[in-house]
């Protein structure tokens, strides 16, 4: 359990690391992404979590 909070916590980190560097950019992407269509968006997603999923799968099968 400890492991999954200090993961929960990296992941924390990285998502708000650019609010915090870049706020006006952030913005600026979140305007450019009400744009894109609701499908794009979702095959996007499954794309980051599919490569997220091959991350861990390789990096866990290593020890």
């Amino acid at each position: 359990m400890k492991f999954f909070f200090c993961v929960i916590g990296m992941v924390m980190i990285v998502e708000g690391l650019p609010y915090f560097a870049f706020p006006g950019k952030m913005k600026e992407m979140v305007q450019k992404m009400l744009g894109i269509e609701d499908n794009t968006l979702r095959k996007f997603g499954f794309v980051l979590m599919l490569a997220g999923l091959c991350i861990i799968y390789v990096f866990m099968k290593g020890q």
